[in-house]
């Protein structure tokens, strides 16, 4: 009989960690829930489940659960609503799914849905416990869909909407791709000139015998330095990467941090894009796909990650709240370009506020690409005058001192 690890809580909250057999994992399930148990993860058992069950049967730690890659996510979404659309019912495209995947965690998941959905759940409160794979944005696009009647459409703007985020990822990820190896690469050759280089040409510039010039001596103490004491700076840089990130939990930190990115030369035009266009595309399938208002912008808040920007949309939120309208406190926050206020208020005047936000995601996201790209067409030759003048300084300062013992030695 198959056997089943089980991660589930009892009714103290307490988390409990097991095996169960049973002939499939819907069952399972069911045989975890009528011990009083309430599971959060399940998949077949592997022998270092085994092993651990063995060894200690309560242990909250001692179920790993590899996460979801996005790309998983948005193929899953994809085909599920590929199914619905062809008018499958949902279990049965639930369960065509599951069969298809190898074991997986997304398959696990797929498994526990499958059967929450068999046992009455809606298929949004199933998703709801995942968090980590569908978020609130996700779940809550569903649950309208559910409502609406319409769950085979709102699967596909999902679909679509991951696709284009995806897309845009892909498209940022490659552009940055030159840029890093040459990077990589010219710290690599650095490098190696001072650990290997350096200290060759160190030891003939002894036998001379005579003192050495300034950008001599210099280099031939930072080779010193990194040769010996190397730990330094690698604990200097780990510490500098561990104190960001936690002076940029500091809500007071953080939001001066985000007001300053967005006033960064490039770097703050760049982030004004990502955000507008996150926002517009966000919103507008919310809206899109029957999401309230209010509902809509506190899903789309979570999904910026700039603070100032943030705070404009719950702005937004509390005066529509008062009965205002979308425009004028963007208007307000002096965040969003001009551009963008303008056709949001032409698309409430409409009545095609929804179909507005999407012509602004999709010019926002063109003008990402082209700011990337225009960044980037910026940073590489910068990157290579940086790079080739150390390497141009570390050249010059080991044959200062052979120029001048030639001096010398005419004189």
């Amino acid at each position: 009989m198959p056997k089943f690890a089980y991660k589930a809580t009892n009714k103290d909250g307490k988390e409990i960690f097991g095996i169960m057999e049973s002939d499939s994992q819907a069952l399972a399930l069911q045989d975890v829930r009528s011990l009083g148990l309430f599971p959060t993860h399940m998949r077949e058992a592997r022998k270092v489940d085994e092993r651990r069950a063995r060894k200690k049967k309560d242990g909250p730690s001692e179920f790993y659960i590899p996460g979801v890659k996005w790309k998983e996510t948005v193929i899953v979404t994809r085909q599920l609503a590929t199914l619905i659309d062809a008018g499958l019912p949902l279990l049965r495209s639930l369960n065509i799914l599951t069969t298809q995947l190898r074991p997986s965690t997304m398959r696990d998941i797929l498994l526990e849905i499958s059967s929450d959905v068999q046992q009455g759940s809606t298929f949004s409160e199933g998703l709801a416990k995942h968090p980590k794979v569908f978020d609130r944005l996700f779940v809550n696009m569903v649950r309208a869909g559910e409502v609406g009647g319409m769950l085979e459409v709102v699967l596909n703007r999902l679909a679509i909407f991951m696709e284009k985020r995806m897309t845009l990822k892909r498209k940022v990820k490659s552009a940055l791709v030159y840029p890093i190896f040459v990077v990589i690469a010219s710290m690599g050759i650095v490098t190696f000139l001072l650990v290997r280089i350096v200290p060759i040409f160190a030891e003939i510039f002894a036998d001379f015998g005579s003192g050495l010039p300034a950008p001599t001596q210099f280099l031939v103490t930072v080779a010193d330095f990194v040769q010996v004491k190397w730990w330094i700076l690698l604990t200097v840089f780990n510490s500098t990467i561990i104190t960001f990130k936690f002076l940029a939990k500091i809500e007071i930190l953080k939001r001066g941090m985000d007001r300053v990115s967005l006033k960064i030369y490039l770097v703050g035009d760049l982030v004004t894009k990502v955000g507008v266009a996150r926002f517009a595309r966000t919103l507008g399938t919310l809206i899109t796909s029957g999401v309230p208002i209010l509902q809509a912008l506190r899903i789309t808040k979570e999904t910026i990650g700039n603070s100032v920007i943030q705070n404009a949309i719950q702005k937004v939120h509390d005066r529509i709240k008062e009965g205002d309208s979308i425009a004028a406190p963007l208007d307000e926050a002096k965040v969003f370009p001009a551009m963008v206020v303008n056709m949001i208020d032409v698309g409430e005047e409409t009545g095609a506020l929804d179909s507005m936000l999407h012509k602004v995601a999709d010019i926002y996201d063109a003008e990402v690409e082209a700011a990337v790209e225009g960044l980037l067409s910026l940073m590489e030759p910068a990157i290579i005058i940086v790079l080739g003048g150390i390497i141009g300084f570390i050249v010059i300062a080991l044959y200062l001192p052979i120029f001048s013992l030639g001096d010398a030695i005419t004189q």
